[in-house]
């Protein structure tokens, strides 16, 4: 089992949590195998210092739905920031970027936001 620490002082979002996607997944160990979800945990510092590339802040959004007619919501990821923080948006990437099976839980319990 080894601890990966990231740093996030004045990198992009999206390759952060593209390289924290692909530790959980245990890609970057030898014995690497996609059955299994692997050992590597990831932990991250300075998480309200990343900084996001283009017009991201303004033009990228979260949408959720209520299942009532007409009830979709749009959330822009400025204002996701402001309210939950970075480390939410991080968090919501990662589980985005990983595979959709029953380990994408055990996986994202070996995130870790100091």
């Amino acid at each position: 089992m080894a601890d990966y620490i990231i740093d996030c002082k004045g990198k992009r979002f999206g390759r952060v949590a593209s390289e924290i996607a692909t530790i959980l997944q245990g890609k970057k160990n030898p014995s690497w195998n996609p059955r299994l979800a692997g050992n590597d945990r990831v932990i991250v510092k300075n998480v309200d210092q990343l900084s996001f590339s283009g017009k991201k802040l303004e033009q990228k959004v979260y949408y959720s739905h209520t299942t009532q007619i007409g009830h979709l919501k749009e959330r822009k990821v400025k204002d996701v920031l402001a309210k939950k923080g970075a480390a939410y948006v991080l968090k919501k990437a990662v589980f985005n970027m990983l595979p959709k099976n029953k380990l994408r839980a055990k996986r994202m319990k070996r995130l870790i936001f100091e």
